[in-house]
Formats: structure tokens, sequence, C-alpha cells
């Protein structure tokens, strides 16, 4: 029986919008179909580089028998608006990162999309990470032993131009946060994921280095349900920007994965007695790619797994890896650093009662 094909349509043409044409292009099970923006004339661009047909809006592009999956590429703030329209039509979806940029808006869309009984991922391709795929087998098959310390860092550059590009970009009401919200919450997923849940966030957050309403530098210390301790650290005023990492130590062992890339495996029941000043561990690997100082860096790989994931929960009436609730973990995580900070620095515990965003806090 031929395999099925899936007819995509993009919502959003701007940055990231080009990414998912071409892992429509890369799945033998996909097949873009149609693009709309607000900008018309954007989608029209888009439409021409891409071979697909542009809409004029998000009603006729839903409206379409050949869409049965949406990519949401708008701005953060605006994601559940359009996933939930999407939900109704019966389509399925591909949100981008973050699920939305308040825990209310994320149960609206998780809602609709149980409701409609269709399937969503949210993007956190990094999980698609050859590194972060072994880093989880380590867990998985406990070979760290009981999980001691975590760390995810995302110390990445961007410029004034960055935040000029769009006049949703580095604002509270569509971007929803600074460097955390929008860069670091691909690391914060990645730390709850292998950690596990996370039940008190004691944070800081400061813009230091461009003219934004948001924040450039987020440092948080986590309490995990386990009770392993760790830390987060997010930033896009690190010029030129760093690889990224996430550091995962027990008591069978250590892992790091930097840019994707497992660099780092030291396993006790490997290694012969280091007495008890410990060894160095071995050298490095080589990195893979990193969007630190460019987002249009990322490879295609991970997202092309992601999305193919999503296709085959699909056809296998399963959920994807990245399910809704998944995305609406991490976005807590990045809700309790703002919290926290706003508190100048007070302990904050999960799971958030009430939670809303940032902006509508300060009120």
């Amino acid at each position: 029986m031929p395999e099925r094909t899936y007819g995509f349509g993009v919502v959003g043409c701007g940055v990231i919008g080009p990414m998912h044409a071409r892992v429509a292009a890369a799945l033998p099970s996909a097949r873009l179909v149609a693009a709309t923006d607000l900008v018309a004339e954007r989608a029209k661009a888009y439409a021409a580089e891409h071979g697909c047909e542009p809409e004029a809006d998000l009603a006729h592009l839903l409206a379409r028998d050949d869409v049965d999956v949406v990519s949401v590429c708008t701005p953060s703030g605006t994601h559940a608006e359009v996933g939930v329209e999407a939900a109704r039509a019966g389509k399925h979806l591909v949100v981008e990162k973050p699920i939305d940029i308040s825990l209310a808006a994320a149960d609206r869309l998780i809602g609709a999309v149980e409701a409609a009984g269709v399937t969503m991922t949210v993007i956190s391709q990094h999980r698609f990470d050859p590194g972060v795929q072994q880093l989880r087998e380590l867990l998985d098959s406990g070979s760290l032993g009981r999980l001691v310390l975590g760390s995810s860092r995302i110390k990445w550059y961007r410029s004034q131009a960055y935040y000029d590009s769009g006049d949703w970009r580095g604002t509270w009401a569509l971007d929803g946060g600074g460097a955390l919200m929008n860069q670091g919450v691909h690391y914060t997923d990645l730390l709850r994921w292998c950690m596990g849940p996370v039940t008190e966030v004691t944070a800081l957050c400061a813009t230091q280095t461009h003219e934004i309403e948001v924040e450039d530098v987020a440092i948080a210390l986590l309490r995990f349900a386990s009770g392993a301790v760790g830390t987060l650290e997010a930033s896009t005023a690190v010029f030129p920007g760093l690889p990224e990492r996430l550091e995962v130590s027990g008591t069978g062992g250590s892992a790091v994965v930097e840019d994707g890339v497992l660099v780092l495996r030291e396993l006790l029941a490997e290694r012969a007695d280091v007495g008890a000043y410990g060894a160095k561990a071995a050298g490095s690997k080589p990195r893979g790619s990193s969007a630190a100082a460019d987002p249009r860096a990322i490879g295609d790989a991970p997202h092309v797994s992601q999305v193919a994931d999503l296709l085959a929960a699909i056809d296998g009436g399963r959920q994807p890896l990245v399910t809704g609730q998944e995305a609406r973990n991490a976005l807590e995580v990045v809700l309790a650093v703002y919290e926290s900070a706003r508190s100048g620095g007070q302990p904050v515990r999960l799971p958030l009662a009430g939670a809303t965003t940032y902006e509508e806090a300060n009120k």
C-alpha cells in the first residue's frame, strides 16, 4: 500500500518559515501546498520560492482540502490563536516554540487539539540531536545512576538589529520574554526532559546590552522533584555566541552534550578506581552546527526528524515525542523564572497557580 502523503500549509513566512518548506521537501510523505502571511507580498514571494500556492489569509488556507497539517510559524504570542483555529478545522499541527507565552493560552490550544481529535507537536528539535538521543539512552538504561546535578546553557548573540527586524521581537506582548523564552526554551525543555519535573525556581534576569522590554540575560537555580538540583542560563548578549551545552551528572557518571553532539560520556562502571580526588574527563569531540550567532544556521535534520515523528504518530495513532503537554512543561519553567526574577529572586514553587505572562502580571 503506498505511503500516505500529507499536505502542509505554512502560516507565517518570516525567518523560520523557509525551514518548514525545506522539511516538507525532505520528507517523502510530506508536500508543501500553501502558505499565508499577514503581509500578502511576503506570502507570494515565499510561495514562488518554495513552489506552493499563496493564500490570502488563514481562513482560506484552512478551507483547503489538500492541507492536512498546518505549520504555525507566527510570533510566539499568536501560536494558540492560530493553532486553535487550525485544530477546529481538523488540521494536525506543527507549532514553533514556544507553545505560546502563557499557560492559559497553552491550555486553550491543548484543549482544542484534544477536542478535535487531531495530533500536535511543538518544535523542540534538539531532542532529536544525535547527542541528546545518546544521553536519553544513558538515562533510560540507568547508566548515570541517581541524578544529582543538571545544567543547561545557551549563551548566544543577537544584535540590536535582530530585535529591530520585527516589531514583535523583544516584547512582552508577542515574544513573551527575551533570551529565555525565545532562545533558551530549547534547552529548558531538554533539561526538564532529562532531569524530570521542576519543583522550585530561584532566578534573576537583566537587560544588559539591548534596547528591549525583555531580558537578554537569565540565570536560574532549579530544584527537581527527584531531589536533584540544577542551573539554567540563557543570554543573547554573549559575543560572538558560545556553543549551547547540556550537562547531566548522577551517581553513576556524567554526560555532556554540546551543539547537539555527545562530547563527554564518563561512567563509573566503565572506569577503574580514580581515587579520592577523581580524574580528568576525556577530551571533547567536534561540535555540531550551532545557531549561537545566526538563527538561520540551524541544520534541518532535527526538524525533519521531529516532523517525521509527527507523521508517524498520526499514522500509528500514538502521541508524538514532543506533545503539547511537554511544551507546556517547558513554558511553565520559563514563567517561573520570570516570576522569581520579578520578585527580586524569591523562590517560586511549581506547579504555578494562576500563572500569566510577565506582562499581565505587571499591569
